[in-house]
């Protein structure tokens, strides 16, 4: 009886071993199948996402953070009161026009009073409701007078105070060598784009530190970011905002104070639109438009990204992710183009071409 019954149970276990057998080989290449199919559509999903991504960087006309945010915020300068300087003309008069558009309050300041009150015209005709003052002032003045333009400002509006200060004011710059460049160059270049625009935010900063709150935004540009053969000293006051303004938000971050610095490249404004040259109209194609850069400045500062980058790949923001990621490499690029880049802008050519990198003559 026990040999019986173990002779039964030796037969069941080579029954069963049978038919795992059986299945292993019934099931064996589709389980093997499985993980190559797996790993096939990972690879075709990593190769789709990498394709997009491509595309993305190439067509895109701002930094991959500030594209993320979407559109501005209507709640964050809705009622809010915004100071804008340089605002009679180019992005400064398309921002105001955009903030009206978003229930801001709005100080335009320039040099020109009349310009400015077209500007003031232009907005309540589109926005009827808009509250706007127009404050004249001059970036180049002493200390004394700007610091009765803040107070004329803080006054405004019920004395509600500055919610937002667009330091938008540049001084206009033509394109030459570093050594080419005057004193009387240098002195103009730095009294607007850095000792005025400082000055200023020296001046307004303790009233939004009193009210715990308060948000500067740097019309800076590409050139604070990377070498900029043929305008020196346009890219050394740029530089130096970048710096001084990335240390002050550091310094009042806990209190309240924001500050965003924008750093667009080649932008199409009626300036440049009135190019007459084909090698600058070529160049203007591919700038930014005026309004699109408001956009994306607006969208910077409402979202508090603390920098943000404006230009279209060619080849300005490209360069500036080398130079900010792979300094090496960005210093041989710049050398490569350097003197290049000079001798295109003198003979009022295209100064933002990939011909002045893979080119081989001097001039583009």
């Amino acid at each position: 009886f026990s040999a019986q019954r173990l002779t039964r149970s030796q037969s069941l276990a080579l029954t069963s071993h049978q038919n795992s057998e059986r299945t292993r080989r019934h099931h064996g290449p589709r389980t093997a199948r499985q993980p190559r199919m797996l790993l096939l559509f990972a690879l075709l999903a990593g190769a789709a996402a990498a394709a997009f991504l491509v595309f993305k960087f190439a067509t895109a006309d701002g930094d991959f953070t500030l594209l993320s945010c979407g559109r501005p915020r209507r709640d964050k300068v809705d009622g809010k009161v915004v100071w804008i300087t340089g605002a009679s003309r180019g992005i400064g008069e398309v921002l105001s026009m955009q903030f009206a558009s978003l229930g801001a309050k709005l100080i335009l300041s320039a040099r020109n009073k009349e310009e400015l009150e077209r500007v003031k015209r232009n907005i309540i005709s589109k926005h009827p409701d808009s509250k706007v003052e127009v404050l004249p002032m001059d970036l180049s003045s002493d200390e004394e007078s700007l610091k009765e333009v803040v107070h004329s400002a803080e006054s405004l509006f019920s004395s509600a105070g500055i919610d937002y200060m667009m330091h938008n004011a540049a001084f206009e710059r033509p394109k030459r060598g570093a050594l080419e460049e005057t004193e009387e160059g240098l002195k103009a270049t730095f009294h607007v784009n850095v000792f005025g625009t400082i000055t200023l935010t020296r001046l307004l900063a303790p009233f939004m530190l009193d009210r715990g709150m308060g948000h500067f935004v740097v019309m800076s540009s590409a050139a604070g970011k990377v070498p900029t053969p043929g305008q020196a000293l346009y890219s050394a006051s740029k530089h130096a905002l970048n710096g001084y303004f990335a240390s002050l938000r550091s310094e009042l971050c806990t209190k309240g104070i924001k500050v965003t610095v924008v750093c667009p490249g080649p932008i199409e404004t009626p300036v440049s639109s009135g190019a007459t040259s084909s090698s600058q109209r070529h160049s203007s194609e591919k700038r930014v438009s005026v309004e699109r850069c408001a956009e994306l400045t607006i969208i910077a500062a409402t979202h508090g990204l603390k920098e943000a980058w404006i230009s279209y790949q060619q080849p300005v923001l490209a360069v500036m992710y080398v130079v900010q990621y792979m300094p090496t490499i960005g210093c041989w690029l710049m050398d490569k183009v350097g003197a290049k880049r000079v001798d295109a802008a003198a003979k009022k050519g295209n100064a933002y071409s990939w011909n002045l990198l893979f080119g081989g003559k001097k001039s583009a």
